[in-house]
């Protein structure tokens, strides 16, 4: 949960020792180490002009990632308010048969996620994920090496067809409702629609390919396709039922990523994040648990990176604050799903400044978001005097507000 720069620079920390070395030391591409090899064997006259190029202050790359994230959770925002009011008008047809057929036809009648596949977190297991993820973060730092990581990538490129596949059955469901209908018994796997089943070897054979081809310089592409539909189909299964879990989540998640980006080099002598995050212990590939962007300006090259619990812990709020706007029945501007996005957008430029302004250096992104998007939203509920409704009721599907024809005021 960190959003930097992924460059590596020859450079020491505040705690290292000075040593009064006066030798030049330059870092070169593999390619240019390469051809001054073959021209010192050649015999041939050799002059390195020494120089260091300024960078941009931003990079387009950095634009395009703070759109892909934006973007990301508003899609899921959608999607997740959407289901939760299918479910509810599933719920009217069969307690209030009379209303049948005024109930939108498309309620039901394709493919849907189940009320029993979503998980309403709460402040027990709010807490217990902060410590999961710590224990996991720690379990990486101290054994990573290369055979760990092909695990990781083998563990996303399962969670990346798992959520590739939902999200494209979800989408082609409501041009094709009758494969998305149909089910079909399939040996050890139960009851598949035939949509899902056209769509498995397409999903499998994309991921597969990623994997294979991993290390390409276009590799990028294919993960962050990979990570986004992993982040939608989560952000479907995980809700947050109030603002009193939405706040004991994010607070913990801001004291984690801030603690282990900036505190821990106290107990570690670097900081454990950062170098989870670059695979500096796994021949420098990367977890692939991140979205990622050339710096397509920088001449130090690199990559610009957003963890994925950067976009999912928001995001569990933003998609919150819609489902309630819903439910409450507010307008965009009266409602808070509106502000807790700018708040995300505005989360996520403040990263970016500092990172810039430090130079590259990793910054812990929850550090800036949390208090735009959940800051926003409890101080708005407050001056609205609809915090108490927040922080207990939340966006119970109770709450909505039918007239006799079954359909929602702001249908």
């Amino acid at each position: 949960m960190r959003t930097f720069s992924e460059l590596y620079k020859m450079i020491c920390s505040d705690n290292d020792t000075f040593q009064d070395i006066n030798i030049s030391s330059v870092m070169l591409p593999n390619s240019a180490g390469n051809s001054l090899d073959r021209a010192l064997h050649a015999n041939y006259e050799v002059r390195v002009l020494h120089y260091s190029p300024s960078r941009t202050v931003v990079d387009i790359g950095e634009v395009f990632l703070w759109l892909m994230a934006v973007g990301t959770i508003l899609s899921a925002s959608f999607w997740s308010a959407w289901t939760a009011k299918e479910e509810h008008y599933r719920r009217m047809k069969q307690e209030r048969p009379e209303l049948s057929g005024d109930v939108p036809a498309e309620a039901g009648d394709s493919e849907k996620m189940d009320t029993d596949d979503v998980i309403d977190i709460n402040v027990l297991s709010a807490v217990l994920f902060v410590l999961l993820a710590s224990a996991f973060l720690l379990l990486l730092y101290f054994y990573m090496s290369v055979w760990f990581m092909r695990v990781l990538i083998i563990l996303f490129c399962i969670g990346g067809f798992e959520g590739l596949q939902t999200c494209l059955v979800s989408l082609l469901c409501r041009w094709f409702p009758k494969a998305g209908a149909t089910f079909i018994n399939v040996p050890l796997v139960g009851s598949v629609s035939l949509l899902a089943l056209c769509l498995s070897p397409i999903c499998l054979a994309f991921s597969v390919v990623w994997g294979v081809f991993r290390l390409n310089s276009y590799a990028w592409i294919g993960q962050d396709i990979l990570g986004i539909a992993l982040i939608l189909t989560v952000l479907q299964i995980v809700r947050l039922p109030n603002i009193k879990v939405s706040t004991v989540l994010l607070s913990c998640a801001f004291l984690y990523d801030v603690f282990w980006v900036f505190i821990s080099p106290t107990f570690f002598h670097e900081s454990v994040m950062i170098v989870v995050a670059r695979g500096d212990k796994s021949d420098g590939e990367a977890i692939p648990m991140l979205l990622k962007v050339p710096r397509l300006y920088d001449p130090w090259g690199g990559y610009s990176i957003i963890g994925f619990g950067d976009i999912l812990l928001p995001g569990l709020l933003v998609s919150f604050c819609l489902r309630y706007d819903w439910t409450a029945r507010k307008s965009l501007y009266r409602g808070y799903f509106l502000w807790s996005t700018v708040g995300y957008g505005l989360g996520l430029f403040l990263t970016y400044v500092a990172l810039n302004a430090m130079n590259g250096s990793g910054q812990p992104a929850l550090l800036y978001i949390v208090p735009c998007t959940l800051g926003t939203v409890l101080l708005l509920g407050w001056w609205r005097g609809e915090l108490r409704s927040l922080w207990f009721k939340g966006d119970s599907l109770d709450q909505f507000s039918f007239d006799s024809s079954g359909r929602s005021p702001t249908d």
